[in-house]
């Protein structure tokens, strides 16, 4: 099994995964990479993944179904034109094309229906987990997004991470100040801006990178707490308060 990135807009990243001359996509905000990777690796789509309803991730579905009628899967909450094979937390997605199976993992938060899909050793996480952060909160509530962080952070540590946006070296920066003194992060920094240098994907992150390095991810950190306190004007109490108040402070960054 590969799985590609594809470049979108500004800074998303459709993907695609392929096994043999079959391949699945996952929030095709833009149908043309899609279409130009389908046609010039001659492969034939089996089924798109949808992890939210936003533009940017499910654009691309009416001209990709036009050439492609495939199912679509996504979040049974959230009304999205297109997707005939609704989903809730903890169902299962069997893609036998690819010898693919998927289960289902609600993550609320960034929008309220939000999901993610996991096969083991992969997670497609959409907007909910970045590489070094988290999404901002649209719909839901602090809680509901820290709660979801704390499903996707349980998952093995050899995970692998596909976030939809290559927003890494943003909230790198931002975790710095959140918690300085980590030196598993500045070593990752600096690997990641060598690697946008190149003009190079960060992502995939994993699961145990992000435990390491992802101040959303150490909330319980005593580090982060105190700086999380400060910026909050008084002390926070347990993790999911130095949760809500990272966040907070992180849309002012």
């Amino acid at each position: 099994m590969q799985i590609i990135p594809l470049p979108a807009f500004s800074d998303n990243y459709i993907w695609l995964i392929r096994e043999g001359r079959h391949a699945v996509v996952v929030d095709p905000g833009d149908a043309a990479p899609v279409l130009e990777y389908l046609q010039n690796n001659a492969l034939r789509l089996a089924a798109v993944l949808i992890t939210h309803h936003h533009a940017d991730h499910v654009g691309g579905l009416p001209a990709l179904l036009a050439e492609y009628p495939v199912p679509v899967y996504g979040p049974r909450r959230e009304a999205i034109a297109g997707v005939d094979r609704p989903l809730d937390d903890r169902d299962h997605v069997s893609i036998e094309e690819l010898g693919l199976a998927f289960e289902v993992i609600a993550v609320p938060g960034h929008t309220l229906g939000h999901i993610a899909y996991y096969t083991p050793g992969h997670l497609f996480c959409g907007d909910t987990l970045f590489c070094g952060g988290c999404g901002r909160i649209f719909e839901g509530t602090p809680a509901q997004l820290h709660a979801s962080l704390e499903r996707l952070a349980a998952l093995p540590a050899e995970t692998q991470v596909y976030c939809a946006h290559e927003y890494t070296l943003p909230n790198l920066r931002f975790a710095r100040l959140a918690e300085p003194a980590n030196a598993a992060r500045e070593a990752f920094l600096a690997e990641c801006e060598r690697l946008r240098d190149a003009g190079r994907p960060t992502l995939p992150s994993s699961v145990g990178r992000e435990r390491q390095i992802n101040p959303f991810l150490r909330c319980s950190e005593p580090a982060i707490r105190t700086t999380a306190s400060e910026q909050a004007g008084h002390p926070l109490n347990n993790a999911p308060e130095v949760f809500a108040a990272l966040r907070e402070w992180k849309n002012r960054a």
